[in-house]
């Protein structure tokens, strides 16, 4: 197969198959070898968790550009376009060097399929396989690699990292590497290398023998948020070690804990970097997605927190914010079927107006989906962008309306604004 543009690509990747039997690395390892192992050639940072890990993949490569180097990354999911999976100093894989890579991919692919003519890769592991060509193809200083899911048996588990990163530990996808916060942890402190520094974030006590006796076997240095590094948020965000004390430009507080690590796993690379420079790329990372303002007057964010941890201290922080401006709380939310629930939706407040909506995805939940009581307590409306609109219009100048449940239902919205302020103006 010989691809001529980007779309045919992405629809070829997204026809592959989800899983294969086995849940181990030999298929995307055995493709890496015959390209000759491109994710060697590159030093990498990788980093896991259950929330928090999308923002500090992009904290960590804004630093690493400030400080001169040559940076790829490489993240999940996307919020406008499949591009932003893969990324070069900043800016989107380009179409023209998508098809290069997945040529350079394809033609592996044929040669194993002659000796093995089942062989195939899922689709995770295709998108890896291209961002390791790319990555080695333009010769990155540093790539910064988010895991998919967990860290053991993720697909990105093929590097020898010069730093791993685990920022939380909470459930979700508990059917895949669950169902414990135990079990959990125990799959992403498969991150940690032999003898390659680990910097823990907001780790529950439960689970942090678990990540220190991992440590321990691998004789990795570990770093932990609190003991060897500490974050505070007021005015400013003020981050402090033993070595080092910076203060950065206050953000919302669902991100000091991704601010603390990035910067401790940067510094841990020893790259010259100034003070000023250091708290300049902190300041100017933008998070796709992540509490996006959209309005000031009424409040409107769009946040695409998706599991019971992400969406606690998302509610926490908007409620918080509501009962100083003395307004309502309404929240648009769409999920997918596979995450908990019920047990998401007894986070909101009684005075919260909570309307249901939908995406056009295969995984995203509809009405029936939804729990019974969720279904009886709270509005669905399926075109989200009506919901929205009707939303929009009853809020005050007080009230905060809240967009959130799932990044591809951000990534829609932020689209359709970008379209609608175009005709607007």
């Amino acid at each position: 197969m010989i691809f001529t543009n980007a779309k045919d690509v992405i629809n070829h990747l997204y026809s592959l198959p989800k899983l294969h039997p086995k849940s181990d690395l030999s298929y995307v390892k055995q493709v890496l070898a015959k390209l000759d192992n491109p994710q060697n050639k590159v030093k990498t940072i990788h980093v896991t968790g259950t929330n928090g890990k999308g923002s500090t993949s992009y904290y960590i490569s804004n630093l690493l550009q400030k400080a001169g180097q040559k940076t790829g990354l490489f993240v999940s999911p996307y919020v406008y376009e499949f591009n932003e999976r893969i990324q070069l100093n900043g800016r989107d894989i380009s179409d023209a060097d998508l098809v290069v890579a997945a040529n350079v991919l394809e033609k592996i692919l044929k040669e194993i399929k002659e000796q093995e003519p089942a062989f195939s890769l899922v689709t995770f592991e295709y998108e890896v396989a291209l961002a390791f060509i790319f990555f080695a193809q333009e010769k990155c200083d540093y790539a910064v690699i988010e895991v998919g899911i967990g860290g053991q048996h993720d697909k990105t588990n093929v590097i020898t990292p010069e730093v791993s990163v685990i920022t939380t530990v909470g459930l979700d996808h508990e059917k895949i590497i669950g169902p414990t916060i135990q079990d959990i942890a125990r799959e992403k402190s498969g991150v940690i290398k032999q003898k390659r520094p680990v910097v823990l974030g907001n780790v529950p006590e439960s689970v942090l023998s678990l990540f220190l006796q991992r440590a321990a076997e691998k004789q990795a240095p570990i770093y932990l948020l609190n003991e060897d590094f500490t974050v505070s948020n007021t005015t400013q965000m003020l981050y402090a070690d033993e070595r080092n004390k910076f203060a950065f430009n206050s953000r919302p507080l669902v991100e000091e804990y991704d601010v603390a690590v990035a910067v401790k796993a940067f510094l841990l690379l020893q790259l010259p970097l100034s003070k000023k420079l250091l708290e300049e790329a902190i300041n100017q990372t933008i998070i796709p997605g992540r509490y996006q303002v959209l309005k000031k007057t009424p409040l409107i964010i769009a946040d695409g927190a998706h599991n019971i941890q992400a969406i606690s201290n998302l509610l926490e922080l908007v409620h918080t914010r509501g009962q100083r401006t003395g307004g309502r709380v309404r929240i648009l939310i769409a999920m997918m079927k596979d995450k908990d629930l019920e047990e998401v939706f007894s986070l909101f407040n009684k005075t919260d107006q909570v309307v249901l909506t939908t995406i056009n995805y295969p995984r995203a939940a509809k009405k029936e989906d939804f729990p019974c009581d969720v279904q009886m307590r709270y509005h669905y409306e399926e075109k989200w962008q009506a919901a929205f609109t009707k939303l929009k219009a009853e809020s005050g100048k007080n009230d905060i309306l809240l967009v959130t449940g799932s990044f591809y239902l951000v990534g829609e919205l932020l689209t359709w604004e970008v379209k609608n302020a175009g005709k607007r103006n």
